[in-house]
């Protein structure tokens, strides 16, 4: 299996963008992963926030192949321990899909249009994340969830 995290607009800071590069490094040993980086929508300001969210669902969805098995990320999404999240990846792989994508949107979330289309919606917190940061905590709990099913030491447990 592979994972792909589609995300909308680079990242504007080096310091993140170092962070993630460090986990997307750990997680070539563990499984094929892409970062794929989608443009901001042009001329949000002639834009309804409703119009924006579907231009958004519209280019997220031309980067997914009718195969892949996408959950967005979302603060309504379900929220998992990282044990519990590493169960959820176990079971993605355990079930024969080929890519795994999870989808981080535009700052107003996502239209109704992708969530129906959507496998699930996970959530990191109920609290407000920036996009960009949402990145870096996503890459890391994929890689601490693989050192969880793995048994290896990066995950502290009592």
């Amino acid at each position: 299996m592979r994972i792909k995290l589609l995300a909308i607009g680079k990242t504007d800071s080096g310091e993140l963008q170092k962070l993630i590069d460090v986990y997307l490094k750990r997680l070539k040993h563990y499984v094929k992963f892409e970062l794929a980086v989608l443009p901001d929508i042009k001329n949000t300001k002639n834009l309804s926030v409703s119009d924006q969210m579907d231009k958004e669902a519209e280019l997220i969805l031309k980067h997914l192949d009718s195969t892949d098995t996408f959950f967005l990320l979302d603060e309504n999404g379900k929220e998992y321990t990282s044990e519990g999240f590493a169960n959820q990846l176990q079971k993605q792989m355990n079930s024969g899909i080929k890519e795994w994508v999870l989808v981080i949107g535009g700052p107003y979330g996502f239209s109704d249009s992708i969530k129906q289309k959507a496998n699930g919606q996970l959530s990191l917190s109920k609290m407000t994340f920036s996009h960009q940061m949402v990145r870096l905590f996503i890459v890391e709990q994929i890689y601490r969830a693989f050192t969880i099913l793995r048994n290896e030491p990066y995950h502290h447990k009592l």
